[in-house]
């Protein structure tokens, strides 16, 4: 489809419907039929705010991305792209809408640069963080709609600001989300107690009638082990956070610089048994705060793709050792062999696995780059066994969620096995003084 700025034609969109009573319909266009699957046609109805939250694979941000384009492509519009932290174009959604308006052939419509999106109509995208640029924000005129991605993490203050902000005539505010903390600002905002104005809707892989196979046997393995994180992660359920979280208070998630060319890095992997993930992690240590910023995680790796797997990862030489799960010694041979890496077993001994907890715990934070979204979501579900009886929380560590933590015990394996033989002092209540 060829549109230009003269005599652009309309794209004809339709939805996908469930037998279902009182949907509203979009209005339909002229010419390429794009589907949308049914809870997107809200999208193509004038409201305030548009809410989108639920598990991953629900096509959220496809949908909102194809959405935007098509409209901008009907009529001028400034579209604001933004999330709370947003460090480089890289960060934002830039990439999500050029691939789009290439599939849906409006390349010769719009203008795709290396930091911006132009319309031939005047339709503008930009792209900027809330909690760093929103003066800049504020002063940017005639916005049309507002997308927020990841929305999760915006702040109270950063909705207080923004919100009225937006204030072009029938100007709209597009949320997208998967749920974190039930208390998060975002969901009390939309989704607990939503504006009288708001459109939201609760979507999961379910919805999206392009939901790959590959990650349907994810969420089947996931819902067979850990229920919970499955209603979580797939199913879009906020968590509620138990004082059984093994890293609760410990860690929080941000977009960080890489670390300088001086910096030691540590690298640990695990190996995936049947379903459980190969993971290999990159960590470093400065001024007693633990920062993590790479990670490559998946499911059913076969022995002879894993080199190639782990190369994918950013910045990995061989100037560096992987320490790995020393379960699998022939693993470790052969990924060493073929990937050309420096790589050898790390160490473990009885009480391996809580020593390393105690020195996790012992840095003053936890800093997370929000990339890592395994690491991330074992971060919140990885706990210590809850007595049924008493409701109190035990030392008993759940031999779950753990493969990127046990990963990032192993790179850190000598620095832990050194402060262990570092007399500890205790009080009566067992706690560490």
């Amino acid at each position: 489809m060829k549109i230009n700025s003269k005599n652009h034609r309309k794209a004809l969109v339709r939805t996908r419907h469930k037998e279902s009573e009182g949907k509203r319909e979009p209005e339909e266009a002229e010419v390429n039929s794009i589907v949308f699957d049914e809870p997107f046609q809200d999208l193509f109805v004038p409201a305030r705010y548009k809410v989108y939250y639920g598990g991953r694979g629900g096509a959220k941000s496809w949908a909102m991305a194809r959405a935007l384009i098509l409209q901008g492509s009907t009529k001028r519009m400034t579209i604001l792209c933004s999330r709370e932290i947003q460090t480089s174009i890289s960060d934002s959604v830039f990439r999500l809408l050029a691939a789009q308006i290439e599939a849906l052939g409006l390349s010769d419509f719009y203008s795709v640069t290396k930091t911006s999106i132009k319309g031939l109509n005047g339709t503008e995208f930009i792209f900027k963080g809330l909690k760093y640029n929103i003066a800049e924000i504020k002063s940017t005129e005639g916005i049309n709609v507002c997308w927020i991605e990841e929305a999760q993490s915006v702040s109270d203050e950063s909705w207080d600001t923004l919100i009225p902000t937006i204030r072009e005539k029938d100007s709209e505010i597009w949320i997208s989300f998967n749920p974190g903390e039930e208390t998060d600002p975002t969901y009390m905002r939309f989704v607990f107690d939503p504006p009288p104005e708001a459109l939201v809707h609760k979507v999961s892989w379910r919805d999206n009638s392009f939901f790959p196979d590959v990650l349907k046997a994810e969420l089947e393995y996931l819902k067979k082990v850990d229920y919970d994180k499955y209603m979580h992660v797939w199913e879009g359920e906020p968590k509620t956070l138990s004082d059984a979280v093994i890293f609760k208070g410990k860690y929080r998630v941000d977009v960080f610089a890489p670390p300088s060319e001086d910096t030691v890095l540590y690298y640990g992997a695990d190996w995936g048994f049947s379903q459980d993930p190969t993971v290999l992690v990159r960590c470093w240590i400065k001024n007693k705060v633990l920062y993590i910023d790479q990670e490559v995680h998946g499911i059913g790796i076969e022995l002879d793709d894993i080199p190639a797997k782990f190369k994918s990862m950013p910045g990995l030489d061989k100037r560096w050792m992987i320490y790995a799960d020393s379960s699998r010694p022939e693993t470790i041979s052969h990924v060493r062999s073929k990937g050309n890496f420096r790589m050898e077993a790390a160490n473990k001994w009885t009480g391996s696995v809580e020593d390393g907890i105690a020195y996790l715990r012992s840095f003053e934070e936890i800093v997370i780059h929000e990339r890592c979204k395994n690491i991330i979501d074992e971060a919140k579900f990885y706990k210590y066994k809850v007595d049924p009886k008493t409701g109190d929380v035990t030392p008993i560590i759940i031999d779950k969620n753990n493969h990127c933590w046990d990963a990032i015990r192993y790179a850190l394996h000598k620095l832990i096995k050194n402060k262990k033989k570092k007399v500890r002092v205790y009080s009566f209540n067992g706690e560490e003084m």
